[in-house]
């Protein structure tokens, strides 16, 4: 089985150090990755980031993640994913990297996404251009994803995870107000996670969400916003495939 631990919305600030460290130094023993997803700061200082890089910083496993709105909200993102990089984090952005913990390969596709709302009550491409500029900034994020999981495909990746911080579903959103919807995820992302083809998607930003949901295409979708999860992190499973023995040219063996 691979181990795919995750977690979003920690929210960290100068007061919290230390607060996770305990728990992410217990993951060699539960988990092959760690996946953070999402607004891992308050206001997306470079002095909160720093916070978040201490405790992950030097971990036994792989770390991934992408930035949720609230790192963007000091309007220095580039910084704030540079102190993360300085960590040893893979901070994603409508890109693709393959991490690997003993014999898995794990490929994670990520972007941040954005807002639009779901099928039959969401956000058109019409109007004032303030309007348009909205939905075609949901569909870059979306593009990015199916490209970068389109990618992984051709990558020998024994799974394939999107990991967003937005929500692809509407179904991890129960809890939170309808009204507030449309602010909270994008019919788009799941669109994007269908067509290329994913094992899991992972999200954070729906606080008052629900932790399980699935898209129409059938991929397990599961929102672990630390409000949501309860925890510090949390580890899902997923079967690892067999691997067909190769023959002397090279090839794999079909039947």
């Amino acid at each position: 089985m691979i181990r795919i631990a995750a977690v979003g919305d920690i929210h960290l600030g100068p007061e919290n150090k230390g607060l996770l460290r305990p728990s992410f130094e217990t993951l060699p023993d539960c988990a092959d990755v760690l996946l953070l997803a999402g607004d891992l700061t308050r206001h997306g200082t470079p002095e909160e980031a720093l916070v978040v890089a201490r405790e992950v910083e030097g971990l036994a496993v792989p770390v991934v993640a992408v930035l949720g709105n609230h790192d963007h909200h000091a309007d220095c993102p580039e910084e704030v994913t540079a102190v993360l990089q300085d960590a040893g984090v893979r901070v994603l952005e409508g890109q693709a990297t393959v991490v690997g913990n003993g014999d898995a390969r794990i490929g994670v596709a990520g972007t941040k996404g954005f807002g639009g709302g779901f099928v039959g009550r969401c956000a058109g491409e019409f109007g004032e251009p303030v309007m348009k500029e909205f939905v075609r900034y949901a569909r870059r994020h979306a593009d990015t994803l199916r490209a970068s999981l389109l990618e992984l495909a051709g990558q020998d990746c024994d799974v394939r995870i999107a990991l967003t911080h937005f929500s692809p579903v509407p179904d991890t959103l129960a809890g939170e107000h309808p009204e507030i919807y449309p602010f909270l995820g994008s019919y788009l992302l799941a669109e994007a996670i269908d067509a290329a083809g994913a094992d899991l998607a992972v999200h954070g930003h729906a606080h008052l969400g629900t932790e399980h949901g699935m898209t129409s295409g059938g991929v397990k979708v599961r929102n672990v916003a630390q409000p949501v999860i309860g925890r510090a992190f949390h580890v899902y499973h997923l079967a690892k495939p067999e691997r067909m023995p190769a023959d002397a040219s090279g090839g794999r063996v079909t039947g």
